[in-house]
């Protein structure tokens, strides 16, 4: 945890404009793209092709990508904004933002020697970023191998190189194998250095026994009375077991969700992630939504949602998990939603027949006893037809496509890189201001007929702004973990040696990706920076942290958004000290940046 350090933060120190000289300690400032909105918008501007936008919460602007085919399933291009019609929650809304398929986005641009940084152009790739995600928690172990051998297969048949990727895998939490890069080898590199896991609950229980203790044979001993109670005995502990483990499979799925929106939140455009796994513990069923059920399936992709009670019924899984965490649930839509991330769901179990799995290591475990018991319970918790429709609502509810029943999942891979020739960006601000955490519905059309179109079907009208009192540094804490930057809030930073066994780490903050509140004419920020210091091991050695917490006048404040804000911390590097883990709090929003590096870079 890092720890706070007493410090009064006084005036903005100056700096120099962006793609000029920061003469204290950058060689190159922070670029604005003409795109990027400021955090407090007030006008809505008009309607431009124009690169993708950095969106903070209080913007209040809506992004939704639209897959637009034939039916042939082939892209169709060269449309523009007046060819689309968007309605939320039945009326109809004014199109601001608009990219087409394809739109320049800025080149790779890493940041110099001796800084650090988390601006898209310097962690970010060109293009749609695709993610590779393998789970671990919520695949068996036979599962996952087959799940990294079909990503080497399709890792090796990227010749020439292609679209940039990262690879990830979730665990006990979501690790970054390898960030975000198009050479096909380093892509093959990471995966084969990834290793399949072991589910989290391996619990081996005692085998039934295979003749009659003492106590049962005895005289006037009811043998099947006892047997049957063992076995029901048995299969509570089981049923407990399966209960704890679709907690904790809930949990950090969740937070894996949380992790991707932090990761990816400032990356420019669509993001796509494709979440390789046998089951997933929940959907993101919208149930307060205001349409019928009926109108609800007519609008979902190719009509194939499986609603059965395997997946709505009182008692089935993802509707218990839905019921137990409804709240963080909706919360970990609305961040998938704001970060405009797509879900592809890819089931690792390949072909699979009508309710049975045949190629998870469950279905082949016939003893009914000890751990077979468990496998079984687990088995039918996720069965094919409940943990298909999981999958299926996931990637409708994110505009996302599933890939199913099929071996070569390198195919499913495919799915989300061939969708980004036909993915346009709409953007618009809703005329319903009320930001109540209710679901909205979104709906779009296009005059141009014979074409099929796949979109997110809405999302929750969150005020991220609305929280009191929220203790957002066990987020900062948790970001920090993540061995890759995250890109909520930009900001670049220079550590500087002092006396020994003393750094300087000054930051600069672009205050486009923070909150600015009104405040008697004024505008008021409230940001927590935080330098950490961690070992060769990845533990935290020392921390310290600093608050601004004060209103700027019109004139500093626009010399802040246009310069950017500078800040120091001092920090002791304790002995053994090898890496510089640095984050950015918005403490009105609960956005977070973060960046690291070696320390003496």
């Amino acid at each position: 945890m890092c720890r706070a350090l007493s410090a009064e933060f006084g005036d903005p120190m100056p700096t120099p404009s962006y793609r000029g000289v920061l003469s204290l300690f950058l060689i190159v400032g922070m670029g604005i793209s003409p795109a990027t909105l400021a955090a407090q918008q007030a006008t809505q501007p008009a309607a431009v092709d124009v690169p993708s936008v950095t969106i903070r919460a209080n913007t209040r602007l809506v992004l939704v990508d639209v897959i637009v085919t034939d039916k042939k399933g082939q892209p169709v291009t060269g449309l523009k904004a007046d060819d689309f019609t968007l309605e939320e929650s039945g009326k109809k809304q004014k199109v601001t933002v608009f990219v087409p398929p394809a739109a320049n986005r800025p080149n790779p641009s890493p940041a110099l020697p001796g800084i650090l940084s988390n601006h898209p152009e310097s962690v970010g790739p060109s293009g749609i970023p695709i993610v590779l995600l393998l789970d671990a928690v919520n695949s068996p172990f036979k599962d996952q191998a087959y799940g990294r051998s079909q990503m080497l297969k399709y890792a090796a048949e990227q010749i020439q190189g292609g679209h940039p990727m990262a690879i990830l895998a979730l665990t006990d939490r979501l690790h970054v194998l390898q960030e975000f890069t198009t050479d096909p080898q380093v892509l093959a590199t990471a995966i084969k250095n990834y290793k399949p896991q072991e589910q989290m609950m391996q619990t081996k229980l005692e085998p039934a026994p295979t003749a009659l203790s003492p106590d049962m044979a005895g005289p006037g001993g009811n043998v099947a009375s006892k047997v049957i109670a063992a076995q029901a005995a048995l299969a509570d502990f089981a049923a407990a077991q399966v209960a704890f483990d679709e907690e904790r499979r809930t949990l950090i799925t969740l937070d894996a969700m949380q992790s991707l929106a932090r990761m990816l939140g400032g990356l420019q455009g669509r993001k796509n992630v494709v979440w390789l796994t046998a089951s997933l513990p929940f959907d993101l069923i919208p149930e307060d939504r205001n349409m019928s059920e009926a109108e609800y399936l007519a609008d979902l992709p190719s009509g194939t949602m499986r609603k059965s009670g395997a997946l709505r019924g009182a008692g089935a899984i993802a509707e218990e998990e839905r019921s137990l965490h409804g709240n963080d649930i909706r919360m970990a839509e609305a961040q998938l939603a704001a970060s405009n991330i797509a879900i592809y769901p890819v089931d690792l179990r390949g072909l699979v027949g009508a309710g049975m799995d045949t190629s998870s290591s469950f279905a082949h475990d016939t003893d009914i006893h000890g751990a077979g018991l468990v496998n079984q319970a687990i088995s039918q918790s996720g069965s094919v037809q409940a943990s298909q429709g999981t999958m299926e609502e996931v990637a409708a509810e994110t505009g996302g496509k599933p890939y199913m029943n099929q071996n070569e999942i390198k195919n499913g891979i495919a799915l989300a890189t061939d969708d980004d020739k036909a993915s346009y960006e709409i953007g618009y601000y809703p005329e319903n201001r009320k930001w109540d955490g209710k679901y909205r519905n979104i709906k779009v059309k296009l005059a141009q007929g014979d074409t099929q179109l796949r979109y997110r079907k809405g999302y929750y009208a969150v005020d991220t702004t609305a929280g009191k009192n929220t203790n957002y540094e066990r987020d900062v804490v948790a970001a920090l973990q993540l061995n890759a930057p995250v890109t909520q809030i930009y900001f670049m930073a220079q550590a500087k040696p002092g006396d020994p066994g003393k750094v300087r780490v000054v930051f600069l903050v672009d205050a486009h990706t923070v909150t600015a509140e009104d405040s008697g004419g004024d505008k008021k920020l409230n940001v927590s920076l935080y330098a950490c210091v961690f070992d060769k091991s990845g533990k935290n050695l020392t921390s310290q942290s600093t608050k601004v917490d004060r209103a700027f006048d019109a004139a500093t404040y626009h010399q802040i958004l246009d310069k950017g804000m500078m800040v120091p911390i001092d920090l002791n590097v304790p002995p053994g000290g090898t890496e510089l883990r640095l984050a950015v709090l918005d403490n009105k929003t609960g956005y977070i940046g973060t960046v690291s590096g070696p320390l003496g870079q």
